[in-house]
């Protein structure tokens, strides 16, 4: 070769890319390879991706309203049958309470309170029970009554042989009666209100100016009368008065009246159902707050 086409050789050589440019694509070319595999045989944490494309945004000055909010979906092509590590939980905190958890336990909230709501109705219909085999002879002779009403015990006094006609002041061969009625109170448990209703027929003597008083005296008189007793709590009382607003039935006849001359005593239970809704509510801001 002479000296011409050798330097021609070089000024065309100097023309083209070096030749370790050669060696460095293939690399490069290698490495792509090899993290692309190592991409489809990672499970990317929804969270973390959402974290660093926001995170990148900022640094490079991207602006758009719509951020990525999916994982990259793609086909794994070099393995069909792998099984990636489980990624870590989140540190993050989540905006709302965990829905399915919190479905769990409102079912066993409330499955709580349905067998504590039939254990106590069938508690109270033995309570019923026990007050009707203390009391069969007077309810025979219809001087009381006893009934169960929803999460209460109803017994109900009638006017006749219990007081006198316009009077507020217990008959003394009423009193062995309602020492039943106290015997079978201790065994129970619950507020005690006592209720007074008289008929609609007004009242305005020296001593009770209305139906309100009456009721209300008749009332305090059984409240007094189980009180001497000295083995029930004042505490478990409550006295009321309603007059002739409560009738049970019409005033339209004389019978109807004297049926809504009465001195009632409600043995009132709590009711489980009522704690359902605050204990769930409460269950849920608890979560919420954790």
């Amino acid at each position: 070769m002479t000296a011409v086409d050798t330097q021609r050789y070089r000024k065309q050589q100097k023309k083209g890319l070096p030749s370790y440019m050669a060696i460095f694509a293939d690399l490069m070319a290698l490495m792509m390879t090899f993290f692309v595999l190592l991409l489809s045989f990672a499970e990317i944490d929804a969270l973390k991706f959402r974290r660093a494309v926001e995170s990148m945004e900022t640094a490079f000055g991207v602006q758009r309203e719509n951020r990525a909010r999916d994982t990259p979906e793609g086909e794994l092509m070099v393995a069909t049958q792998f099984n990636p590590g489980e990624p870590e939980p989140s540190p993050l905190k989540p905006d709302s309470p965990d829905k399915t958890t919190s479905s769990t336990q409102i079912r066993k909230i409330t499955m709580d309170q349905e067998t504590a709501a039939q254990a106590q109705r069938e508690q109270i219909q033995d309570e019923v029970e026990a007050f009707r085999a203390a009391l069969d002879d007077e309810i025979d002779a219809g001087l009381i009554e006893v009934e169960n009403q929803l999460n209460r015990i109803v017994i109900r006094i009638e006017e006749q042989g219990a007081f006198s006609s316009g009077d507020a002041r217990l008959n003394p061969s009423f009193r062995p009666i309602l020492s039943k009625v106290h015997e079978v109170l201790l065994e129970t448990n619950g507020l005690i209100a006592v209720a007074g209703h008289t008929d609609d027929r007004p009242i305005n003597t020296a001593r009770y100016r209305s139906n309100w008083e009456l009721s209300t005296a008749r009332a305090t008189s059984v409240v007094h009368a189980l009180l001497s007793m000295e083995q029930l709590s004042p505490q478990r009382f409550v006295l009321e008065g309603y007059a002739d607003t409560k009738p049970l039935v019409p005033n339209s006849s004389e019978q109807n009246r004297a049926q809504n001359r009465r001195v009632e005593l409600l043995i009132l239970k709590s009711d489980p159902e009522e704690d359902a809704p605050r204990s769930v509510e409460s269950m849920i801001q608890q979560s919420a707050e954790q």
